[in-house]
């Protein structure tokens, strides 16, 4: 039940019986509001007569068992969870539904509260722990988690996760916690990378809720494909089931692969976010490049290999047009295939970006639905329309035409694809510096591929004859 749906008490709980009479509170309401009556600290607490000068309240019970030493462990517990931002009145209904705190030395619970700062928890997260669980205030089995969490994890776990673990779970709950935690550290993990390991899995899914012997047969399985590598890459795979997910999807990639296990491993450390998705949606995937592409699995497996986002690309929306632009070019599987494994970034365009260099590529010469236009496309499938247009304007810049660029690219189809800025450093050297003339390049336009310093300047500057061909 809510706190705002139970009544508030306004006197320190009493045992008596119903027929004893309570007299009202004399409590001044400035005192009540006050947020804190000392600060938080490990230092003795302000003299006796100081904490019932503030909080004296005025409590007539026939209760034989009321003491005023009850009263004085009462005032300090309302003062100490005002320290951490609980309010008076939030206070008293948990000491009214919690009276063993009276028993408990505060000093204990001070140190607890102060375990709880030291882990990085501000007021507001551990105010949320204790009117959530105050068991883990009274609790001696949350001592050696706090310690663990604080000076083993030196603080590595984010404010957030903790404060989701202990106001979510009992402390008995937590009792393997560490065990559990020491084993994934033993299994090679490491201090220094556990705690990004636990700040990105859900700590009930892959801790709480697991067994020792559950955890260890999930290490144990991803061993085969990477293992500690994998975790630490993406640990949200500790999240998932061993039978019901992680090994389905496993199955299916190693099967594609003829049982090459080394090779799944590769793909999946190469592409982590692979084991996100459903072990349906791996099959529909691979039935698709089956079925409209012709490919067989070997084929596909080398493609993943090179690409493993494949599987997360949209069929409908990127596998399709792009294969069937293949189609129309004249491309049969087997030349896809080889296209698709020399050019797999092809997959990860936009299918915008597609089309736009598709038609300035039409506009410079070449034909649609050709081979030659599938092979261009292959050469600058690491580009952008926006570079492509840039290069073509800074050789229409440097004197050379439309025909010339055209006959260039299909002497060198790379051509599109290197960088502009780059470009522009390379050519004005070529006619400056080695006094070139700029139509020279149609003869060999490889050697913009060459890099300026490495090769372009080095070679220039050895040569004693400096007429000789440019293919240098």
């Amino acid at each position: 039940m809510a706190l705002a749906a139970l009544p508030l008490f306004s006197n320190p709980p009493c045992h008596c019986s119903s027929s004893h009479s309570r007299q009202p509170s004399t409590f001044s309401p400035h005192l009540q509001t006050q947020p804190f009556i000392f600060p938080l600290t490990k230092s003795q607490p302000p003299n006796s007569n100081y904490l019932l000068f503030q909080f004296r309240p005025s409590i007539h019970c026939r209760c034989s068992s009321h003491t005023p030493n009850l009263d004085f462990q009462y005032v300090r517990l309302v003062t100490l969870f005002q320290e951490i931002g609980i309010s008076f009145e939030e206070a008293n209904l948990l000491l009214s539904n919690a009276s063993e705190l009276t028993s408990i030395q505060l000093d204990l619970l001070r140190d607890r509260i102060l375990s709880l700062k030291s882990l990085g928890l501000g007021r507001m997260s551990i105010n949320h722990i204790v009117t959530k669980q105050l068991n883990m205030l009274t609790s001696n089995e949350i001592d050696p988690l706090l310690y663990f969490l604080r000076n083993e994890l030196q603080g590595q776990v984010k404010e957030s996760k903790v404060k989701r673990l202990l106001s979510a779970k009992e402390p008995k709950e937590l009792s393997d916690f560490l065990q559990k935690v020491q084993l994934l550290i033993d299994s090679g993990i490491g201090v220094d990378k556990i705690g990004h390991v636990l700040n990105k899995v859900s700590l009930s899914k892959a801790i709480c809720h697991r067994s020792m012997e559950e955890i260890e047969s999930v290490i144990s399985f991803l061993k085969r494909f990477g293992g500690v590598d994998l975790i630490v890459k993406r640990p949200s795979t500790l999240n998932y089931d061993l039978d019901s997910q992680l090994k389905p999807r496993f199955r299916v990639l190693t099967e594609l692969s003829g049982g090459d296990e080394d090779s799944v491993g590769k793909v999946v450390n190469v592409f982590p976010p692979i084991m996100n998705l459903r072990t349906e949606r791996l099959e529909e995937q691979i039935e698709f490049l089956r079925s409209f592409a012709e490919l067989d699995d070997q084929q596909i497996f080398r493609i993943v290999l090179v690409y493993p986002s494949l599987f997360n690309s949209s069929r409908e929306r990127k596998l399709r047009p792009k294969l069937q632009f293949l189609k129309d070019c004249g491309l049969d599987s087997g030349d896809m295939f080889k296209f698709l494994i020399r050019a797999p970034m092809f997959l990860g365009m936009s299918v915008n970006n597609l089309m736009f260099m598709l038609s300035f590529l039409v506009k410079i010469g070449y034909r649609y639905r050709t081979k030659e236009l599938a092979v261009v496309i292959k050469a600058s499938s690491r580009t952008n329309c926006e570079n492509m247009q840039k290069v073509v304007s800074l050789f229409l810049n440097f004197g050379l035409s439309s025909k010339e660029i055209f006959a260039m690219c299909k002497k060198h189809p790379s051509t599109l694809q290197y960088n502009h800025a780059s470009l522009e450093k390379k050519m004005k050297y070529f006619t400056e510096e080695m006094d070139r003339d700029i139509k020279e390049l149609l003869d060999f336009p490889a050697i913009l591929g060459y890099k300026l310093d490495d090769r372009f300047k080095h070679r220039y500057e050895i040569k004693t004859d400096k007429c000789l061909s440019i293919s240098f």
